[in-house]
């Protein structure tokens, strides 16, 4: 697997819906925004892009914001062919060795165990559960400098 920088094409959209979709499963809710965006919404968003690929194949892909003290990540998306692979756990560790120091935090849907259960392995420890949307809950975690 080869993990680099992209930025926000046709394919990477199917990607993301396709893995939000499987989220929405999870957590029996199809509300999740990036489910929802376009193209042109993808590429509007100020994120940093890593993939990882398989050959030409984007098997997943990660989106983050940072700043000098911190780093979000915002989204982890992994095809629904490659999950249990290591795909999103090596996307997360390179966001994580790319933060340094740096806190570094991360959302996911309550409901979505298998996101959960990456976060809290990789270290990231359980900051709140919210509510967005009436009826949409995510649980926010943090991993500290």
């Amino acid at each position: 697997m080869r993990i680099a920088e992209i930025s926000p094409d046709g394919r990477l959209l199917e990607l993301q819906h396709a893995a939000y979709a499987v989220e929405a499963k999870l957590i029996g809710d199809d509300r999740i925004p990036p489910l929802r965006e376009n193209l042109a919404d993808l590429q509007a968003k100020p994120l940093a892009w890593l993939g990882a690929f398989e050959e030409v194949w984007l098997a997943g892909a990660v989106a983050y914001t940072e700043t000098p003290e911190a780093v979000d990540i915002d989204r982890l998306i992994v095809d629904p062919a490659a999950h249990r692979r290591g795909i999103g756990r090596a996307l997360v560790e390179e966001v994580l060795a790319r933060a340094g120091t740096r806190k570094i935090t991360v959302a996911t849907g309550r409901e979505n165990v298998p996101a959960r259960t990456l976060y809290e392995n990789l270290g990231f420890q359980k900051v709140d559960d919210a509510e967005p949307v009436p009826g949409l809950w995510i649980t926010e975690y943090s991993r500290p400098a």
